[in-house]
């Protein structure tokens, strides 16, 4: 009878972890990370006899995880990949909205200046009009500012996200080293007894861990892992965890770098972190945001040096010279503000750079990292976005001197530079937070040109002239005012008269200044078939250059005379104001091959391009996760329909297992009555 009850007891009590295991699958079926438990039978070693071998019932033999740890792999890849890609896209899509919408993006801004512009060009001596284009040019500067503080709000945004993603991490790291250590001192863990639900929680910290970072995880003794980013950095080995941690970039003030501290030591990992939040963050910053502040701060660069080159060479209401419209480019604390001197550098750290806009035309958008070698006076300049060198050589002693650049000039100034030492170059930074409108009164808009030319009521032939071309007030490569417009309200050295010679055969010509001395040299050439330059547009020509140019036709008589003068009291002269609307048009940026509006144009388009490539990035890695947790879900989750069936078979069993006890109980009672 003792074995006949030992066989249900067995069957009683196997079935019991059973149903309470199935009962623990079906409470944790919502549990993230459960893998499903399942309870191993093993029958117990039966009794010989003579009549052969008597069972003698059932025992659990394990209790096991379903888990297949090739699809576990593949879960952390894809939410590796969905990670980067989800962070990626969510910034992506707030920068295209804020560059594209019409109420926060530049164009509207940019049409409706120049469309004033061309408005006031109809009737340039009115106050109103002139109003209007002051008024749609603070809007300019306005769009500017806001474009780039909602540009710096969504940087500061990322490295917040960087910073609590870090915080993040570690925590989980810290979580996997404790689980590790609590893993392998787990009791039973040398007889293969598994504790499930402690490898349930690492593995679900494994996959946090890999939303926010890449990582690689290898199985170890004692049922450790040891997880280490792509490079082979490690991140976990055994009980011990390493630090993430986030500090400003050494080489740009304005940016974070990762760090990775293990046993008291500290590395920067920037390059490594890849894949995830983090990497996704990090990509949205190299490869968006700081490209959109370059190209904003270009677009400001070229806006304001090109209007404000136009600008200075007219006349205001008052007969001045108009000035910068704008906030002058090249201002010194501007070019000072375009070098960033690397945190590292060696003392004494009095290295003196300025960045000097020499072309705004062909300036490119981008960022340049200046590093010495050598005795400190050997130079490498390198492009931040190719990692290729585009100019090298060596500083002379003194070490005054200039770096040129396709639209900009690295002018070394002083101070004492050693071999490592880096400076990082941005010509086109902070320009869209600087641009500010520099004419306040409708006054001062220079809508006039300066100069006019007229023929003398003596003239005989057919010579005609017209109202000229102004290129320039100022020397450039000086900066100083040309000797002709030194003097307030008046040509200096005017009016300047050109007088003609035709002996029926040779035409020639001679510029002659107020006080009747020659400009440039005496009879030069004039051809009655073609259209003539009076005057050269080469700074280096001497009395050639006067800083403007005219052109004549037609063929002059004999002592004809030409006069070039102040456009004194030219208040109706909307010349200047023409050009100006002009440039709302004019291909001034890239070498002559985009307008202003282009330019923008090109920079949300870039954005869009790389948000819908993101987006379906997005898309795709998001099926891949699917797909993944479906798999996963196929072994390890729990099927609520299918642990019910084993509810139910299982209680038979245990119903059926009890049933042989009570028979064994009433067989021994039965034998109990045979012997009263």
């Amino acid at each position: 009878m003792a074995g006949l009850i030992g066989i249900g007891l067995t069957g009683v009590l196997s079935h019991q972890t059973a149903l309470n295991t199935t009962a623990n699958n079906i409470t944790n079926a919502n549990t993230p990370g459960y893998s499903r438990q399942e309870v191993q039978f093993d029958t117990q070693e039966g009794r010989r006899t003579g009549a052969g071998t008597i069972g003698s019932g059932v025992s659990i033999s394990n209790i096991r995880r379903l888990a297949d740890e090739y699809l576990t792999q593949q879960l952390r890849e894809d939410s590796t990949l969905f990670g980067e890609q989800n962070a990626l896209n969510a910034e992506l899509t707030r920068l295209d909205n804020l560059l594209g919408g019409e109420s926060t993006g530049l164009n509207n801004a940019l049409n409706n200046f120049f469309a004033a512009l061309q408005n006031a060009a109809e009737d340039p001596a009115s106050l109103p009009q002139r109003q209007l284009v002051l008024s749609e040019a603070q809007q300019v500067v306005n769009r500017f500012q806001a474009l780039n503080q909602e540009f710096i709000q969504q940087r500061e945004s990322v490295k917040t996200q960087m910073q609590q993603g870090v915080k993040d991490a570690n925590s989980l790291l810290k979580s996997i080293a404790d689980l590790n250590l609590a893993i392998s001192e787990s009791p039973g863990l040398a007889q293969g007894k598994m504790p499930l639900e402690l490898m349930d929680k690492r593995d679900q910290k494994l996959k946090e861990l890999s939303e926010l970072v890449g990582i690689r995880v290898t199985q170890t003794e004692g049922s450790q892992v040891n997880v280490s980013l792509a490079n082979g950095l490690s991140l976990v080995t055994g009980a011990n965890a390493s630090q993430f941690s986030t500090r400003t970039s050494a080489e740009d003030p304005t940016r974070l770098e990762f760090t990775l501290t293990t046993s008291g030591r500290t590395l920067q990992v920037d390059e490594q972190i890849n894949g995830g939040k983090l990497g996704g963050l990090r990509r949205f910053d190299q490869e968006a945001l700081k490209p959109a502040f370059d190209e904003l701060g270009r677009l400001a660069v070229a806006i304001s040096a090109s209007i404000n080159h136009q600008h200075e060479i007219g006349m205001d209401l008052e007969g001045d010279l108009g000035g910068n419209f704008f906030t002058d480019v090249n201002e010194i604390g501007l070019q000072r503000s375009r070098v960033v001197p690397n945190a590292n550098n060696a003392d004494p750290k009095n290295g003196q750079l300025a960045v000097e806009i020499t072309d705004s035309s062909l300036l490119p958008a981008g960022t340049w990292t200046l590093q010495f070698s050598g005795d400190g006076r050997n130079f490498e300049l390198i492009d931040s976005a190719t990692g290729k060198t585009v100019n090298q050589g060596r500083l002379p002693d003194p070490v005054q001197s200039e770096i040129s650049m396709p639209g900009f000039n690295i002018r070394v100034e002083g101070g004492q530079f050693n071999a490592g030492d880096k400076y990082l170059i941005q010509p086109s930074r902070n320009a869209a937070e600087n641009i500010k409108l520099n004419v306040l009164r409708e006054e001062d808009l220079a809508f006039a040109s300066p100069i006019r030319a007229s023929s003398d009521d003596a003239n005989l032939g057919t010579g005609k002239i017209n109202q000229g071309t102004m290129l320039n007030v100022r020397n450039p490569n000086t900066n100083a005012l040309l000797p002709g417009f030194e003097t307030r309200g008046e040509l200096a050295n005017g009016p300047l008269e050109i007088r003609f010679s035709n002996d029926g055969t040779d035409v020639t010509y001679t510029i002659f200044d107020v006080n009747g001395d020659a400009l440039g040299p005496a009879d030069q050439p004039y051809d009655p078939k073609k259209i003539n330059t009076i005057f050269s547009n080469d700074p280096t020509a001497g009395d050639l250059y006067q800083g403007y140019q005219f052109e004549m036709t037609g063929e002059p008589a004999n002592g004809d005379v030409f006069s070039i003068g102040y456009n004194s009291n030219g208040i109706s002269d909307n010349r200047n104001a023409e050009l100006l609307a002009a440039l709302g048009t004019a291909n001034t940026l890239n070498g002559g091959r985009q307008s202003f509006t282009e330019g923008y144009a090109g920079l949300v388009e870039d954005i869009g391009v790389k948000t819908r490539q993101s987006q379906l990035d997005k898309e795709a890695g998001k099926t891949l996760l699917e797909q993944s947790n479906n798999q996963r879900e196929s072994i390890s989750g729990v099927n609520l329909d299918e642990e019910a069936g084993k509810l139910i078979q299982y209680q038979a069993a245990y119903n059926a297992s009890a049933q042989v006890m009570s028979v064994a109980q009433d067989l021994f009672n039965t034998l109990l009555q045979s012997f009263r």
